[in-house]
């Protein structure tokens, strides 16, 4: 069975992005319909199954789905949507190599998706997705470098 890359999900409708919090709970929590309403304060399954159905969610409703579900994509689908970017505030922590390395092949994996179109094989949204996909993570690394915690070079010393 393949399983889901949830990283790189970037929804491309809000019919999409609330299919896609209602798989990710289900995937990643084991969460059914029915535990997902419970826990996003609904009475009844069958509202978050209108909403699945309609493609609609209530605005009200969205950070409390998104919560029961554990993941953003309808407010990532929204951003996106509106010509925006978004990415998770950072600690500040040291990266390891396999960070770099993850970041290296988001970039690459945009490069060849200019490159693809330059050539024809590749449609404007595909590309879109990588390029998005590639900022956020470039942009993520820069704050988390402007936030990294000063080493304590005094301790052990006094």
């Amino acid at each position: 069975m393949n399983r889901k890359n949830w990283k790189r999900f970037n929804p491309r409708s809000l019919r999409e992005a609330i299919e896609g919090c209602k798989d990710y709970a289900h995937s990643r929590h084991n969460r059914s319909v029915e535990r997902i309403a419970e826990l996003a304060g609904e009475n009844s399954q069958w509202t978050v199954y209108g909403w699945l159905r309609d493609g609609s969610i209530p605005g009200a409703k969205i950070h409390s789905y998104q919560h029961a579900c554990g993941c953003d994509f309808i407010t990532r689908y929204l951003a996106h949507s509106a010509g925006q970017l978004l990415i998770d505030i950072p600690a500040g922590h040291l990266v390891d190599g396999e960070e770099v390395h993850q970041l290296q092949g988001t970039l690459n994996a945009a490069v060849g998706a200019l490159l693809g179109f330059a050539a024809g094989r590749l449609d404007g949204d595909e590309v879109n997705h990588e390029l998005s996909v590639a900022m956020e993570a470039l942009a993520w690394h820069r704050e988390n470098v402007l936030r990294e915690p000063e080493l304590d070079l005094e301790e052990g010393h006094g």
